[in-house]
């Protein structure tokens, strides 16, 4: 037992990977509702009728809310116990998932994806920080990390095959429902199984600089989504939201920086490779959410692909991922982790630059060869994860954990947020409102049309307008193609990073000495 951490001694290798199931089965929950709600938004689109801004909200309220409260539940879990606080988290998750069921209106499916994203902050870094203490054997770690890694890739299959299926059969809402025995199962077992393990000394919870931490991340990612939404960087709201943000951020970076006991430990940066593994978890994330978002709707309101159909369509994607990610650290083993990174992360971005030759003449093949070049990338990300804990002490775990999954939450509210913003100025843009009029449309059903794809195929179904259909099919084509370009230039900076920040010879079986 350490002197700095308090954890059963002893943990038999039978418990070990019994927990590692428990938080694996945990992870893969969160992975599925992920895909399920991209599954599920044409059918919530179409009977609940957001806006545009508020189908962005749907999708963002989760992260944004998840990613104010990393931090703070992190810092908490080394206090009230990693067991209690991912226990907690799961029961959050369950509840909330079964509120679906009455939610009739945009605000609501809001809310209640805000209070998924509560569970998700206690869920998410534990897992990870759990990982990392419970397998002291540097090997056993990157297998367990890559396990993880692969977990969410296999969420990535089942939750647009489950939510396929119940979408054929049931509402939008019984998508969801799935979270709840599932996450039932994972507090039953885990009260039986996990070990509890806490900081010792950890000093008494922060409680102010939560309260920055939360204030300042959701100030920032909400300033950054209505500077993107309004089109402008000068939006007085937007902007004094972001500045405010970044004024807080520093007030808390100050705090942390002297504190004896701080709620989050930022003198981990000053490791080269803990930083290089946060900024490729971050550019990362942030290539791919827009693509992600985009292709989901693609798939159904183009391609003309069903529910379950449109899942099956995503199963190649995550195969790659899962094959990959169960790959890249036996890669790394034997070749150091940075080349595995490179060569990960390169053919990620390769995969949504080579988009671009077909702008004018997209179709399915070139799309599934994208997505599942995207998925051998995102399988590479288990060697950054095992790269980030090999530089971490077990007692900083949580304070690991809460950046890298701050990076990718950030990356991905960010990318839906700025790239979806710029997807979007491509589609109002390639509207010709000129063509529309002549072809018998009214000046509303083309105001409407401008608000988002999903309006204006309704719009065209419903008035029998082929013309707005072939004008906007066209118009939305360009935006998930410039799109899935941005994102490619995003990975290929996160290359730049690991070229700089990763040492050559690199091993992820090394613990990382300063």
């Amino acid at each position: 037992m350490s002197d700095t951490i308090q954890i059963p001694p002893h943990i038999s290798a039978k418990r070990r990977w019994a927990s590692l199931a428990v938080l694996l089965f945990a992870q893969l929950v969160v992975s599925m509702d992920m895909t399920i709600l991209n599954i599920a938004l044409p059918h919530m689109v179409a009977e609940i009728q957001p806006t545009s801004d508020q189908q962005l909200w749907i999708i963002d309220a989760y992260s944004l809310v998840l990613a104010g409260l990393l931090v703070p539940s992190s810092s908490l879990s080394d206090r009230l116990g990693r067991k209690k606080t991912f226990l907690l988290g799961a029961a959050i998750f369950g509840v909330a998932s079964a509120l679906i069921m009455f939610a009739s209106s945009a605000g609501a499916v809001i809310a209640i994806r805000a209070v998924l994203g509560i569970g998700g902050a206690f869920i998410m870094p534990t897992t990870i920080s759990m990982i990392r203490s419970v397998f002291t054997d540097s090997k056993e770690r990157a297998t367990a990390l890559a396990a993880w890694s692969a977990l969410g890739s296999l969420g990535m299959v089942l939750g647009p095959l489950i939510g396929g299926f119940l979408l054929e059969h049931f509402s939008w809402h019984a998508a969801f429902l799935v979270n709840v025995p599932l996450m039932g199962l994972v507090v039953f077992v885990g009260l039986l199984i996990l070990p509890e393990i806490k900081v010792r000394r950890a000093g008494a919870w922060d409680a102010p600089a939560a309260l920055l931490a939360l204030l300042a991340m959701v100030l920032m990612m909400w300033g950054i989504k209505h500077l993107a939404a309004e089109l402008s960087f000068f939006n007085s709201e937007g902007l004094a939201a972001l500045v405010a943000g970044i004024g807080l951020m520093v007030l808390f970076v100050v705090r942390c920086l002297h504190s004896e006991t701080p709620l989050l430990d930022l003198r981990l940066f000053s490791l080269r490779p803990f930083r290089g593994g946060v900024i490729t978890a971050l550019c990362s994330m942030f290539g791919m959410a827009a693509q992600l978002f985009l292709l989901s709707q693609w798939l159904q309101l183009v391609n003309g692909s069903g529910p379950l159909e449109s899942g099956m369509l995503l199963i190649p994607q995550a195969v790659a991922s899962i094959v990959a990610g169960m790959a890249a650290p036996a890669l790394a083993m034997r070749l150091g982790a940075k080349p595995v990174l490179l060569g990960g992360l390169g053919i990620g971005a390769v995969g949504m630059l080579m988009l671009l030759p077909f702008i004018d003449d997209l179709t399915l093949a070139p799309i599934i060869v994208s997505t599942v070049l995207a998925g051998l990338c995102t399988g590479s990300l288990s060697v950054g994860s095992a790269v980030i804990m090999c530089a971490t002490p077990r007692e900083k775990a949580s304070s690991a954990a809460a950046c890298e999954e701050v990076a990718y939450d950030m990356g991905n509210v960010l990318g839906v947020a700025v790239i979806g913003s710029v997807a979007s100025i491509v589609y109002v843009l390639g509207l010709d409102p000129a063509a529309l009029a002549a072809s018998g449309l009214d000046a509303a059903s083309i105001s409407a049309a401008g608000e988002s794809f999903p309006a204006a195929v309704a719009i065209a179904q419903q008035a029998g307008a082929t013309e707005l259909l072939a004008e906007a099919v066209r118009a939305f084509d360009h935006s998930v193609v410039v799109a899935s370009a941005i994102g490619g230039i995003a990975i290929a900076l996160a290359c730049v990073a690991i070229a700089r920040l990763i040492p050559n010879g690199l091993s992820i079986t090394e613990e990382i000495e300063g």
